[in-house]
Protein backbone atom coordinates (compact mmCIF):
# COMPACT_ATOMS: atom_id res chain seq x y z
CA UNK A 1 0.00 0.00 0.00
CA UNK A 2 1.23 3.49 -0.77
CA UNK A 3 1.85 5.83 2.10
CA UNK A 4 -1.36 7.46 3.24
CA UNK A 5 -1.07 11.20 3.64
CA UNK A 6 -3.74 13.10 5.54
CA UNK A 7 -5.35 16.06 3.83
CA UNK A 8 -6.00 17.72 7.19
CA UNK A 9 -5.54 16.85 10.86
CA UNK A 10 -6.82 18.10 14.17
CA UNK A 11 -6.61 16.73 17.70
CA UNK A 12 -9.88 14.83 17.09
CA UNK A 13 -9.96 13.94 13.41
CA UNK A 14 -8.01 13.19 10.26
CA UNK A 15 -9.25 13.89 6.75
CA UNK A 16 -8.16 11.42 4.06
CA UNK A 17 -8.63 11.08 0.36
CA UNK A 18 -11.47 8.63 -0.45
CA UNK A 19 -9.01 6.22 -2.10
CA UNK A 20 -6.82 6.17 1.03
CA UNK A 21 -9.85 5.64 3.27
CA UNK A 22 -11.08 2.77 1.06
CA UNK A 23 -7.60 1.20 1.14
CA UNK A 24 -7.63 1.32 4.95
CA UNK A 25 -11.05 -0.34 5.03
CA UNK A 26 -9.88 -3.06 2.64
CA UNK A 27 -6.84 -3.73 4.82
CA UNK A 28 -8.99 -3.92 7.95
CA UNK A 29 -11.48 -6.24 6.23
CA UNK A 30 -8.63 -8.47 5.11
CA UNK A 31 -7.23 -8.66 8.64
CA UNK A 32 -10.68 -9.43 10.04
CA UNK A 33 -11.16 -12.17 7.45
CA UNK A 34 -7.79 -13.71 8.39
CA UNK A 35 -8.79 -13.73 12.10
CA UNK A 36 -12.16 -15.34 11.34
CA UNK A 37 -10.53 -17.98 9.12
CA UNK A 38 -8.04 -18.81 11.87
CA UNK A 39 -10.85 -19.09 14.44
CA UNK A 40 -12.78 -21.38 12.08
CA UNK A 41 -9.74 -23.62 11.68
CA UNK A 42 -9.55 -23.89 15.48
CA UNK A 43 -13.28 -24.73 15.61
CA UNK A 44 -14.09 -21.53 17.50
CA UNK A 45 -16.47 -20.12 14.91
CA UNK A 46 -18.36 -21.25 11.86
CA UNK A 47 -18.79 -19.73 8.44
CA UNK A 48 -22.29 -19.22 7.17
CA UNK A 49 -22.59 -20.23 3.54
CA UNK A 50 -23.75 -17.35 1.35
CA UNK A 51 -26.88 -19.30 0.46
CA UNK A 52 -27.89 -19.38 4.14
CA UNK A 53 -27.31 -15.66 4.56
CA UNK A 54 -29.38 -14.92 1.45
CA UNK A 55 -32.25 -17.12 2.65
CA UNK A 56 -32.37 -15.35 6.01
CA UNK A 57 -32.05 -11.95 4.31
CA UNK A 58 -35.11 -12.84 2.22
CA UNK A 59 -37.04 -13.40 5.44
CA UNK A 60 -36.77 -17.14 6.03
CA UNK A 61 -36.81 -18.02 9.71
CA UNK A 62 -33.30 -18.83 10.99
CA UNK A 63 -34.41 -21.98 12.85
CA UNK A 64 -35.41 -23.69 9.61
CA UNK A 65 -32.35 -22.51 7.73
CA UNK A 66 -30.01 -23.77 10.47
CA UNK A 67 -31.93 -27.04 10.75
CA UNK A 68 -31.51 -27.73 7.05
CA UNK A 69 -27.85 -26.66 7.19
CA UNK A 70 -27.29 -29.23 9.95
CA UNK A 71 -29.02 -31.88 7.83
CA UNK A 72 -31.78 -32.47 10.36
CA UNK A 73 -35.43 -33.24 9.79
CA UNK A 74 -38.04 -31.39 11.79
CA UNK A 75 -38.74 -34.60 13.71
CA UNK A 76 -35.06 -35.07 14.61
CA UNK A 77 -34.55 -31.46 15.71
CA UNK A 78 -37.78 -31.42 17.70
CA UNK A 79 -36.79 -34.63 19.49
CA UNK A 80 -33.30 -33.32 20.21
CA UNK A 81 -34.70 -30.06 21.59
CA UNK A 82 -37.47 -31.77 23.55
CA UNK A 83 -40.33 -29.96 21.80
CA UNK A 84 -43.10 -31.24 19.55
CA UNK A 85 -42.66 -31.35 15.80
CA UNK A 86 -45.85 -29.31 15.46
CA UNK A 87 -44.44 -26.57 17.70
CA UNK A 88 -41.18 -26.55 15.72
CA UNK A 89 -43.14 -26.25 12.49
CA UNK A 90 -45.05 -23.28 13.92
CA UNK A 91 -41.78 -21.61 14.96
CA UNK A 92 -40.20 -22.20 11.55
CA UNK A 93 -43.24 -20.86 9.71
CA UNK A 94 -43.51 -17.79 11.95
CA UNK A 95 -46.95 -18.72 13.31
CA UNK A 96 -45.43 -18.79 16.81
CA UNK A 97 -42.37 -16.89 18.06
CA UNK A 98 -41.10 -19.71 20.27
CA UNK A 99 -40.72 -19.43 24.02
CA UNK A 100 -37.37 -18.58 25.53
CA UNK A 101 -37.11 -22.17 26.79
CA UNK A 102 -37.88 -23.61 23.35
CA UNK A 103 -35.48 -21.27 21.54
CA UNK A 104 -32.75 -22.05 24.07
CA UNK A 105 -33.28 -25.78 23.54
CA UNK A 106 -33.27 -25.34 19.76
CA UNK A 107 -30.06 -23.29 19.90
CA UNK A 108 -28.40 -25.99 21.99
CA UNK A 109 -29.58 -28.74 19.61
CA UNK A 110 -28.37 -26.77 16.56
CA UNK A 111 -25.07 -25.84 18.25
CA UNK A 112 -25.60 -22.11 17.74
CA UNK A 113 -26.14 -19.10 19.98
CA UNK A 114 -29.77 -18.23 20.67
CA UNK A 115 -29.04 -14.86 19.01
CA UNK A 116 -28.46 -16.77 15.75
CA UNK A 117 -32.07 -17.94 15.81
CA UNK A 118 -33.77 -14.62 16.43
CA UNK A 119 -34.72 -12.77 13.27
Amino acid sequence: MNAIKPIAESADSVTLRRADFDALLDAADGEHARRVEAAARRGETEYLPVAMVRRMARGERPVGVWREHRGLTQAALAASAGISKTYLSEIESGRKPGSVAAMTALARALRVRIEDLVD
